[in-house]
């Protein structure tokens, strides 16, 4: 059985990315889901000198290890002033540092929501323009505006919306 693997770009315990990566892995069938929370691989701030003393943290090479062994990644990034969430950003930045290429090309259903109209827009274009150089195979990409009007007890409640993902989650079980 494939397995992929899914996770939220952010530390909060309330995640709305998780709640909609979560939501969208239920979707895919016949797969065996892992469920990765970032809480689960602190890893100190980013920094060469670091590094250079300490080498690289055993949680950036657990994390880039479950993106390795799976055979497809569905990723919810939270916006945060316009980019990513600075524990994202460091974890990424960690791994880069054992593989440039750290996402293996393999597929990626890649994703943001926000309580905004524009939910998570512009991250989703920095992470589109920037993951193809990393190794990233975006298969499919959705933002779901306004969370918490359009996601309710688990699920998308805006029948067009869910069906824009139920087609981005085909899209990413057919590259699987």
């Amino acid at each position: 059985m494939k397995k992929i693997i899914a996770f939220a770009g952010s530390n909060s315990k309330t995640s709305i990315n998780m709640a909609l990566a979560t939501y969208a892995s239920s979707l895919v069938k016949g797969v065996e889901v892992q469920l990765l929370d970032l809480n689960d691989f602190e890893l100190p701030i980013y920094g060469i000198d670091l590094e250079n003393e300490d080498g690289i943290p055993d949680n950036a090479h657990k994390f880039l290890q479950h993106i390795k062994t799976s055979n497809g990644i569905i990723l919810a990034l939270p916006e945060h002033n316009g980019a990513y969430a600075t524990v994202f950003k460091n974890l990424f930045d960690w791994m880069s540092r054992i593989d440039g290429k750290l996402w293996s090309e393999k597929p990626m259903l890649l994703m943001a929501t926000s309580p905004g109209a524009r939910g998570g827009a512009t991250v989703l274009e920095i992470a589109k323009g920037r993951f193809p150089y990393m190794g990233g195979n975006i298969v499919a990409d959705f933002s779901l505006p306004s969370f918490f009007d359009n996601f309710k007890d688990g699920q998308i409640t805006n029948e067009e919306l869910n069906a824009e993902l139920a087609k981005a989650v085909v899209t990413f079980q057919d590259a699987l």
